[in-house]
């Protein structure tokens, strides 16, 4: 591998990671266009294994605000990337997969959710968004699978799926 080739693999894993950090951000921000703009025109994403939907980007945009809408505090994480670029014989293509785990904890909208939700005696400081220092009432952990494009300069989402491998929620 020579140093030119070397140096484009390290700005690829650079951007792509860029890409991920942004999805993290996007879904725990609520920046639903941000979401929409990581994704290629026929980019789809799958969380029917955390108990979602599929389909493409922007129906699944519009999905998450509504659903996330219950959760107004997010924050998860994504770790242990492992990406793989793809190699044209010494040189790196146009795609990539990601596999990341998550964890992703959230606290619940006490009045979204209705009179006599869990936890509703531990709701933190009120409209403050702030736990009080208790634990988030709903924790989610799994595994993202993303597959990449290179669209002109940019790395954007061909297709995300979510596999949950455990959740945590009041009383569970």
């Amino acid at each position: 591998m020579t140093q030119r080739v070397a140096l484009a693999t390290v700005l690829d894993r650079l951007a792509i990671d860029e890409v991920i950090t942004g999805y993290a951000a996007a879904v725990d921000d609520g920046a639903w266009p941000e979401y929409r703009a990581l994704f290629a025109e026929d980019g789809r994403a799958d969380y029917r294994d955390a108990g979602g939907i599929e389909g493409p980007a922007e129906e699944m945009a519009r999905w998450l605000a509504e659903t996330m809408r219950l959760f107004p505090v997010r924050q998860h994480l994504i770790v242990n990337r492992r990406v793989r670029l793809e190699d044209l014989g010494g040189y790196p293509g146009d795609r990539a997969e990601v596999r990341a785990d998550y964890l992703s904890p959230m606290r619940l909208d006490r009045a979204a959710a209705g009179p006599g939700s869990p936890g509703e005696a531990d709701s933190g400081e009120a409209g403050s968004g702030r736990s009080g220092g208790l634990s988030p009432d709903f924790v989610t952990g799994g595994r993202y699978a993303f597959e990449l494009r290179r669209t002109g300069p940019d790395w954007l989402i061909h297709r995300l799926t979510v596999h949950e491998k455990w959740r945590r929620a009041p009383g569970m």
